[in-house]
């Protein structure tokens, strides 16, 4: 009987070392290579030397760092504002709508193509020469003709549409999973007691969303933090460095100006910032929910 057990500790152990070698390969050993490096000056030839929290410090007092957070506020915001509410609106609105399943296959269309499809797709729209002007054109607004994303923050802008038309059709899913949980019972028995359709959704589906509405909340909000692929390749981060955002900040220092130091540092700063903010937005999302 010991032996048995013995041998059942052995195997378990023995998955468990399994699983746990492609893991500390893939996730911590980058992780903790990260961390090292940004306490060094590597810059990928000649052997790192530690030089403290100098990249960090340097990082602070960075002109650009102002103008990027400036970015991941208006980011972080408008991520909020504009695909949680637009999603959670579709999602409410086609919810009771005969072949609804059509609609959100239609919304969740974008959300399938890749990042840089989206960019390339929605730079053509924004461009100088692109969809956008010329439609304007033909329809005899050519004062209003711009240069869309040469100019600051009207690119970001430009960007935030692209990236809420990508994003939406994931929250509009998300919410309609939590809606169709709402008990029918409990909506139909509103009805009967004359509640309208904003008092029917307030009162009644809002209440049931709490741990969707987290969730959702809490994923915008990482996605915001992290943005790179659709500002790359609409704008680069330019004109000057006016439109970059963390993401793309670290991808320039590291594999363009060839500080993995530097850049190693600000990967540091925004893996901290996502996981602080992703832990308290899901974590008081659903506390405060549960509290009600």
């Amino acid at each position: 009987m010991a032996t048995s057990r013995t041998r059942t500790g052995f195997s378990t152990y023995l998955f468990f070392l399994l699983a746990l070698v492609p893991v500390c390969s893939v996730m911590v050993y980058p992780v903790g290579k990260t961390f090292y490096l940004s306490f060094t000056d590597s810059e990928g030839i000649t052997a790192p030397n530690f030089i403290g929290f100098t990249n960090y410090i340097a990082f602070i007092n960075e002109p650009v760092l102002r103008a990027t957070l400036t970015n991941v506020l208006i980011w972080t915001i408008a991520t909020l504002v504009l695909p949680v509410s637009l999603g959670l609106g579709i999602a409410y609105i086609v919810s009771g709508v005969r072949g609804s399943a059509v609609y959100r296959l239609i919304f969740l269309l974008p959300y399938v193509l890749s990042g840089v499809a989206v960019g390339t797709l929605w730079f053509n729209v924004f461009e100088t020469n692109g969809l956008l002007n010329r439609f304007m054109q033909f329809l005899g607004f050519e004062g209003f003709t711009t240069s869309w994303l040469l100019y600051y923050p009207q690119n970001t802008f430009a960007m935030i549409i692209a990236s809420t038309w990508a994003g939406t059709g994931l929250v509009v899913v998300l919410f309609t999973i939590g809606i169709q949980s709402v008990p029918a019972q409990t909506v139909e028995a509103a009805k009967l007691d004359g509640a309208n359709a904003w008092a029917l959704f307030w009162q009644i589906v809002w209440p049931q969303l709490r741990y969707i509405r987290a969730v959702v909340i809490g994923t915008a909000l990482a996605n915001s933090l992290r943005t790179f692929d659709i500002v790359w390749v609409m704008t680069g981060g330019g004109p000057a460095r006016s439109s970059e955002t963390l993401a793309v900040t670290m991808y320039r220092e590291s594999f363009l100006l060839n500080r993995y130091g530097m850049g190693s540092a600000v990967a540091v700063f925004l893996m901290i910032l996502v996981a602080g903010v992703s832990f308290f937005a899901l974590r008081n999302g659903i506390k405060k929910e549960q509290t009600l």
